[in-house]
């Protein structure tokens, strides 16, 4: 197991973290830090226990959003999906539609040659 040393409000935290993702959680303590520096800035020195308490509901407000709108994406994209689906299905049975008025077609074709040829052999 990997130790990071990260900085939140001017406060040094060694944190154990899985082989590999000392990176992010570094960015994950900068995002932290970011959000303390930007309140202690809005609403000045108010202890740091509340600044990290109100950044903390913050992030948290953030994620519950965006879990929100990551839902209603889904559902639009489950919806576009069935739309995609449908269209395909008409476009196979208009294609299906097509291949039997194209075989008639052929058919007819057929016959009528066949009727012309039997029609010049009659006049000889």
């Amino acid at each position: 197991m990997a130790q990071v040393a990260i900085t939140i409000a001017g406060r040094v935290y060694r944190v154990a973290c899985d082989e590999g993702e000392e990176e992010h959680l570094g960015e994950l303590a900068k995002l932290v830090d970011g959000k303390i520096a930007g309140m202690r800035q809005q609403f000045g020195e108010m202890g740091d226990q509340r600044l990290t308490v109100m950044a903390a509901v913050t992030i948290a407000d953030e994620l519950s959003e965006s879990r929100r709108r990551v839902a209603e994406l889904e559902a639009e994209l489950a919806e576009i999906r069935g739309d995609v689906s449908s269209v395909l299905r008409g476009r196979d049975e208009w294609l299906d539609r097509i291949a039997d008025s194209l075989s008639d077609a052929a058919a007819r074709i057929e016959t009528a040659a066949q009727d012309l040829n039997g029609a010049g052999r009659g006049d000889e």
